[in-house]
């Protein structure tokens, strides 16, 4: 699993960020799209793209196409991390800097990530396979975590 995410991880570095957001990051071609645009944080919600490479060496399609999705997933939880680390808090402080001194609030924050909604899979045309999560700032607030207007 971490040959997996050390991959995505990889593979997001290179893809780099640009499209339109109504647009897949899946070109017809089953490539990933050179650009495409990050839609970050909303006034509703907080948006972040997973990419998981495919392993390769499972001679089952359906087996690449569930590990790389899996691996997207992890990939879309960490980036929206990030996400979350920068945003600010009532107080001023950053969540960053809050979950620093608080290990209740890291817990609280990691399980909210968690259960972030995937709202497209796509697959490139090698078994990869790329998310959008969608995480409701209603939900961060019902966990406690009270954000800067």
């Amino acid at each position: 699993m971490k040959k997996l995410f050390f991959i995505a991880a990889a593979a997001l570095m290179v893809a780099g960020c640009g499209s339109t957001p109504d647009k897949g990051t899946v070109a017809k071609t089953g490539e990933i799209e050179r650009e495409w645009v990050e839609e970050g944080i909303t006034k509703n919600y907080i948006f972040a793209r997973g990419i998981g490479a495919a392993d390769q060496t499972l001679e089952n399609k359906t087996q690449r196409m569930a590990t790389s999705r899996n691996a997207s997933i992890v990939n879309g939880q960490y980036n929206m991390l990030s996400f979350v680390k920068g945003v600010n808090l009532e107080g001023g402080v950053t969540v960053e800097k809050a979950i620093e001194t608080d290990s209740v609030l890291a817990t609280k924050i990691d399980a909210v990530i968690k259960g972030a909604q995937v709202v497209r899979s796509e697959w490139t045309s090698d078994d990869g396979c790329v998310v959008v999560l969608r995480l409701p700032k209603k939900a961060l607030k019902e966990a406690g975590i009270k954000l800067a207007e």
